[in-house]
């Protein structure tokens, strides 16, 4: 079906279909499923210090089948980004995305691997800078993603992009199911890339605390933190963030707010305290009722798309 799709030629995968890089639950585990389900997982290295990253890595390699590519999703603002991407460069990474920073510095390192490089971007400047400095393609990433979030949401987004540059782009924000693919294509992307959906699939190592409050959320769940500090999130509304939105509101110095964010991710996914921990998603949460194998999720989503445009279609004869 995508044999001429730009970004499945590009690295070699069966579906347009990117996980997106998650700290703390983009793991081997998920990964590796989706990597071998078709898509292109990816291991969200966040702020791992780069010993765990290496192990998780290897971990990856020994769960993927044949020659299948997988990522790593580099946060630019880790404190070890340097030695991060030393590893990455080590491991011989096939692809590389990158958030919150410019990678122009080890674009070239990166392309001497042969790795494909892949920002994410939550503006039409970003892409076009990151174009000049060697992107292979481009994430656009809209304000209705989990995690850090940009201002502009995926549907101006994704076209003013597409628009911009000349290499393939990702639209990423606001998507898990076969509309969010066919509506993605329609605005010009050649590719999606998927966060919450794959929260709730049976390989994602999320505590089960976590995947149940997305499973409840409705489409008014969540909101955004952080952006006094210049870094928005969007987690789901609970006791942590009642307390960060007043604190912010009031007017807390950054250090205050820094610390209690600190450890807030893990809390969550990992201890499965989802009152007092920062649960990242996005606001698609509330349209996804199941937990299901990563393969299932992906083949659906493929399947279901030839109604979705024939439905399209059909609205215009």
């Amino acid at each position: 079906m995508f044999e001429n799709n730009a970004i499945c030629k590009l690295l070699n995968i069966k579906y347009p279909i990117f996980q997106g890089g998650m700290a703390w639950i983009g793991t081997a585990e998920l990964a590796s499923a989706v990597s071998n389900a078709g898509g292109l997982g990816l291991i969200g290295a966040g702020h791992m210090p780069p010993d765990i990253l290496r192990k998780e890595i290897q971990k990856c390699k020994s769960m993927i089948d044949g020659s299948k590519p997988f990522g790593v999703n580099v946060m630019l603002m880790s404190p070890f980004v340097k030695e991060v991407m030393e590893v990455v460069i080590d491991e011989k990474i096939p692809v590389v995305t990158t958030g919150a920073g410019n990678p122009g510095e080890y674009v070239p390192a990166l392309k001497e691997i042969g790795s494909k490089v892949i920002p994410v971007v939550a503006s039409v400047a970003l892409a076009k800078r990151l174009e000049r400095v060697g992107a292979d393609a481009i994430i656009a990433e809209g304000m209705e993603s989990g995690g850090h979030i940009g201002e502009i949401a995926t549907l101006p987004l994704v076209p003013q992009v597409v628009d911009a540059v000349d290499v393939p782009v990702i639209a990423a924000g606001g998507i898990a199911d076969s509309r969010g693919l066919a509506a993605a294509f329609a605005l010009g992307a050649s590719a999606v890339q998927m966060g919450t959906r794959f929260v709730l699939s049976e390989e994602c190592i999320a505590h089960p605390n976590y995947k149940n409050l997305v499973l409840k959320a409705k489409d008014r769940s969540t909101v955004v933190t952080g952006r006094t500090l210049g870094h928005p999130a969007r987690v789901i509304a609970n006791k942590f963030t009642r307390t960060y939105l007043e604190m912010e509101a009031a007017g807390a110095p950054a250090e205050e707010l820094e610390k209690l964010g600190v450890g807030s991710l893990h809390r969550a996914t990992h201890e499965g305290d989802v009152d007092n921990g920062s649960v990242m998603i996005g606001q698609i949460s509330g349209m996804l009722e199941d937990i299901k194998p990563v393969k299932q999720i992906i083949e659906d989503i493929v399947a279901g798309l030839p109604k979705i445009v024939e439905e399209i279609q059909s609205r215009y004869n």
